[in-house]
Order: structure tokens, then C-alpha cells, then sequence
């Protein structure tokens, strides 16, 4: 490995990609110790740690507590379809993919500094916090989303919490309608992420393992943002598409 630019973990985690992808390391097969693997590469312990990581993140291994470092079998791949425009078609609370959830609302939360940034109002402002998670038809853990709303909009109102009342289980859009606000826009920006262990364990993957995070905020005719959320969803699993109506106005 001498004389090579790369880091060596980064040397060491493509052979490891290497001896998965041809088969010498098939699914299930249980990785030699970080000392022996060490030994093999002539690198340090922390060299082979990393590597080991970045595969983890990667999700072609897995750790398994106490049992040791392990080949990850094939996720079968799913699509989940987000269609972001307002309306679309009948705005879901869930996006196309899952098929059901379950929130916790907690009201008079203050909003954190960059919550409060993307809902234009001040750091510590009254929010209603929702906490989704949302399951596949397996039922197994296909996103979690933590969603903010200002409860100078919402508060004293039927809708306060979306997890109860009488709109429980309605989408933003369909809520914000009941108070005669017209949600016209939506911004998502998704960027990956690594899960924390926490993360990790409401998705049911392994610590570190990449996903997609989707910053989303909802505004109103006014351009007044009324709700943000952050969208996790695992991306060793899913596939997220999205399916937008265009028209003659937008550019190309």
C-alpha cells in the first residue's frame, strides 16, 4: 500500500468492497477479528475500524453487539414516492411506500434556534413537536420525521395537535385548510446523513448507516412558512422518488 495517495482505510475498505463483491466474503460470514485483519493488511487497529465503518455506513456490513463485525445480506430496494407539490393527489399524511404510523405530539415546546429560523418566528417561540414513525407493509421501520409547528398559528384551535381531534391523521395541508390557510408551497432539501445510535435504533439499522434526510417546510399563500419537519428515511432501504406535474410557467 506504500506509495499510494489515498488514506489507508480507504486502501483497506476496497478490498473489503472487493472480496464481497466477488463472492469471497459472502453474506453472513463473520469478519476476523480487527487484530488478525490488521495483521493481514500490515495496519494499525484503528485503520481497520474505520474501514469497517465506512462499510457499516455503507451497508455492506453490519455490527452485531457482542458477536462481532459481520457481511450484510441484500436489502431488497423499495420506492417511495414523495410528491411534494401541494394536492398531490389528495395530500397524504404518508407518502406512497408506507403504510401506517404513529405520532406523539407535545405542545408549548420552544423552538431550538434553526427550527425557528425555518419557520421565520424567534428562538424559544411556543411549537407543537410531532414525532412520526412511519411503518412499511411489514411493518418494519420505513422513516421517522419530527415535524414543528407555530402555535401562534395552531394554538386554541381544533387542529393544535395533529395527532388528535378531529383531524388526527390529516396532512399539514389538509389541517391548515380547516383555518383557512391555503398551503401553495413546499421546499424539501435532502442531504445524507449518518444515523446516530438513536437514529439507528427507531429505523432498526445499524449505528452509522447512511441516510437521507429531508429538511421540508410548508408556506402559505403568503409565503409564511406554517410547519417544517425533518424526513429520515433509511437509504439502504428505500429508493425516493419523486413524480412532479410541470408546468408551462417553470423553467426548464
Amino acid at each position: 500500500m506504500a506509495g499510494r495517495t489515498n488514506a489507508p482505510y480507504l486502501l483497506v475498505a476496497d478490498t473489503f468492497r472487493r472480496l464481497i463483491s466477488e463472492g469471497e466474503w459472502p453474506p453472513g460470514t463473520r469478519l476476523p477479528s480487527r487484530d488478525a485483519l490488521g495483521e493481514t493488511y500490515r495496519v494499525g487497529e484503528n485503520v481497520i475500524r474505520r474501514a469497517q465503518e465506512l462499510l457499516i455506513a455503507e451497508g455492506l456490513l453490519e455490527g452485531r453487539p457482542g458477536a462481532g463485525t459481520y457481511v450484510r445480506a441484500p436489502q431488497e430496494r423499495l420506492h417511495m414516492l414523495r410528491s411534494p407539490a401541494p394536492g398531490y393527489p389528495t395530500a397524504p399524511l404518508a407518502p406512497t411506500g408506507v403504510a401506517t404510523w404513529d405520532a406523539q405530539s407535545t405542545a408549548k415546546v420552544p423552538a431550538p434556534a434553526h427550527i425557528a429560523t425555518r419557520l421565520a418566528i424567534e428562538a424559544g417561540d411556543p411549537c407543537v413537536k410531532t414525532v412520526y414513525e412511519f411503518l412499511d407493509e411489514r411493518r418494519r421501520p420505513a422513516m421517522t420525521s419530527v415535524s414543528w409547528e407555530p402555535m401562534a398559528i395552531t394554538g386554541g384551535t381544533a387542529i393544535v395537535l395533529p395527532d388528535g381531534g378531529p383531524f388526527a391523521g390529516r396532512s399539514v395541508i389538509d389541517r391548515m385548510a380547516h383555518l383557512g390557510i391555503t398551503v401553495t408551497r413546499t421546499v424539501e432539501r435532502p442531504r445524507p446523513v449518518q444515523t446516530d445510535r438513536d437514529q439507528a435504533q427507531t429505523l432498526g439499522i445499524p449505528t452509522g448507516t447512511l441516510a437521507l434526510l429531508i429538511e421540508r417546510t410548508f408556506h402559505d399563500s403568503d409565503d409564511r412558512p406554517v410547519e417544517t419537519a425533518d424526513l429520515l428515511i433509511p437509504a439502504d432501504r428505500w429508493s425516493v422518488d419523486y413524480d412532479l406535474t410541470l408546468t408551462g410557467e417553470q423553467d426548464a
